[in-house]
């Protein structure tokens, strides 16, 4: 009984120094890619397109320079450079994209 105690102790310790060193990865703050079939919209980006606007969950079909891509955007952040997501060439300058809240995240507060 006397290395029960103990050893509970330690082992209730190791778990919870394993939960605290559990990273956060660019998936979760970013979301992730998508086929682009499975897109509810199509943005397509030309030499006018400043920003993007998404929501949160949408998963967008995205056309330039004569690419297209589509991701998930069921990520964390709320903005982030889409050249972080884009294949390569498919951009041809730094466009920012901003992720806001949908209807139903904000029911759900």
């Amino acid at each position: 009984m006397k290395r029960l105690i103990p050893t509970l102790a330690m082992l209730t310790l190791s778990a919870a120094s394993l939960t605290t060193n559990a990273k956060v990865t660019e998936a979760d703050m970013l979301g992730n890619a998508a086929q682009p079939s499975a897109a509810q919209r199509t943005i397509v980006i030309d030499n006018k397109t400043k920003w993007i606007t998404v929501e949160h969950d949408d998963v967008v079909r995205f056309l330039s320079n004569g690419q297209e891509f589509a991701w998930a955007f069921k990520g964390m952040s709320s903005s982030f450079a889409l050249n972080k997501i884009a294949p390569a060439g498919a951009l041809d300058r730094d466009l920012k994209v901003y992720v806001w809240p949908n209807a139903r995240d904000l029911a759900d507060n």
